[in-house]
């Protein structure tokens, strides 16, 4: 799907979405205009089975990279890791997440991180919504024609996840005057109770 173009004055914030694996590493980009979401573009990073780790991280990074200088999102959005199958699982995990965030430093992009159950929450409205249901919210909220690939949409959905969050914030501190900046519903507290 082509990317939708916005007007050159018009304010707006680019997000790269990624959902790191070290077999096949999701991305998605998409533009905010005001309370706009526009769908740019997605796709996947899928490192052989045959390639040894190295390899494989180095292809993720590359492809962050290409990513990166196609699309020049300004932010970085990408889940947090909490809990993998074993110690094994999670240490891959974790060195691809690194590399897409050395990505992101090597271009001074900032990089927010959320939990897999706030993306839920942000994109489905349920924390513990099942990946067709991600799939199917993530192509309904942007206009899409077809399904996107589980690690693409999950990619996507991370980068709603912090269009929705910012706008949160935005509105929050409009409403409170710009002194309030709040991280998570549990953190807010008006001013009354501090």
């Amino acid at each position: 799907m082509p990317a939708k173009r916005l007007a050159a004055n018009t304010p707006s914030e680019r997000i790269l979405g990624i959902d790191p694996g070290s077999l096949t590493t999701g991305w998605g980009v998409v533009d905010v205009s005001g309370n706009q979401l526009s769908h740019v573009a997605h796709g996947t990073i899928a490192t052989a089975a045959v390639q040894n780790q190295a390899q494989r991280l180095g292809r993720i990074f590359h492809g962050i990279q290409d990513v990166m200088r196609r699309y020049s999102p300004n932010v970085m959005s990408l889940e947090k890791v909490f809990f993998a199958r074993n110690a094994q699982s999670a240490l891959k995990l974790g060195q691809a997440r690194g590399v897409a965030l050395l990505a992101a430093a090597e271009r001074a992009i900032a990089v927010s991180e959320y939990s897999a159950n706030e993306i839920k929450i942000a994109v489905v409205g349920y924390g513990h919504a099942t990946k067709p249901q991600m799939q199917k919210m993530v192509t309904a909220l942007l206009c899409l024609n077809g399904e996107l690939r589980a690690d693409a949409a999950d990619a996507v959905a991370a980068a709603i996840c912090h269009a929705h969050r910012q706008a949160f914030q935005s509105r929050l501190a409009q409403a409170a005057g710009g002194r309030v900046k709040v991280v998570r519903w549990r953190d807010y507290r008006p001013a009354a109770q501090k």
